[in-house]
């Protein structure tokens, strides 16, 4: 099934993330890590992509996995250091294995490359390039956003201009990076609206069980972290079973907030732990139910 669509026929969407492993070895615990959280019911499952299709077979195969499974699957496709033919080869692996959904990014500037090295052989550099080419093929297509402005934006205005080219040329959904401070998110949609960017937004949330992730996350996305979440990480950062206890509970008062103030999808970016995924729907799962109009999960 395609993701607009589950997202037109509900008032809020619940959806997890997960990323394949770069060793081999580990495919196997990934791929049940992806099935068990399949048995939650969330409306997809997104799986990304490693930097430069370093991970393009993982992405594929846990992408059908999921599908089998009954879950409609988002797979991450990027533009660095792709070829028009592995793109048009990767798509063709994603069709065959009936693949709806797509997630079109520009991918990270590798960090290794040359000052000579074209980064962009296909010559799409930018996710509003790939977006058309992935419409043509009959995809659902999802982007990405910002809501603090992506790292390499001049400022919020050239940021969201970027953001609704790509809306423009087909995107049917956003996702969010993750943020730990809702204001920031419903200042970015204000300003969406105001751009006539009209499409549904769905909310990325980062539980943060382990303190050390907090920096980590702030050179991810530059994420603003609030005091009070700074102060959960300082107080419970030797304390294990207490900071994941405070950070399911961070995650879980920010997403209550979101479903009452009307956002439409909550993505949850699971660093493949099942468990605390979990945690989190049972906390939820009578609100997202009554906003839907059903009766909540067991």
């Amino acid at each position: 099934m395609k993701i607009i669509d589950k997202i037109n026929e509900k008032k809020v969407t619940v959806s997890f993330e997960i990323f394949p492993p770069k060793k081999q070895d580990a495919f196997d615990s990934v791929k049940n890590t992806a099935i068990e959280l399949t048995s939650l019911s969330p409306d997809f499952i997104s799986i990304t992509y490693g930097a430069g299709g370093s991970t393009q077979s993982n992405t594929a195969e846990l992408a059908a996995a999921v599908e089998n499974a009954g879950t409609a699957a988002l797979a991450h496709l990027t533009c660095v250091r792709s070829t028009r033919e592995q793109l048009t080869e990767s798509i063709g692996t994603f069709k065959s294995k009936g693949i709806q959904n797509i997630l079109a990014l520009r991918g990270d500037f590798p960090r290794d490359a040359s000052e000579d090295e074209n980064v962009f052989p296909s010559g799409l550099v930018h996710a509003s390039d790939l977006v058309p080419v992935l419409k043509d093929a009959g995809f659902c297509v999802g982007g990405a956003c910002y809501p603090e402005s992506h790292p390499e934006s001049a400022n919020r205005d050239d940021d969201i201009e970027l953001l609704k080219k790509k809306v423009d040329a087909g995107v049917d959904f956003l996702t969010t990076q993750m943020f730990f401070d809702n204001d920031m998110l419903y200042s970015f949609l204000y300003r969406l609206q105001s751009a006539g960017i009209r499409v549904p937004v769905i909310a990325g949330i980062m539980p943060i069980t382990n303190a050390n992730q907090v920096s980590r996350m702030i050179d991810l996305s530059n994420a603003y972290i609030p005091r009070k979440l700074l102060s959960i990480c300082d107080r419970f950062r030797n304390s294990p079973n207490a900071m994941r206890q405070a950070g399911i509970a961070y995650a879980t008062d920010q997403i209550i907030d979101l479903i009452s103030n009307g956002v439409r999808g909550i993505h949850i970016y699971t660093m493949n732990k099942p468990d605390i995924a979990r945690e989190i729907v049972r906390n939820v799962d009578s609100i997202v139910a009554a906003v839907n109009g059903e009766s909540a999960a067991k």
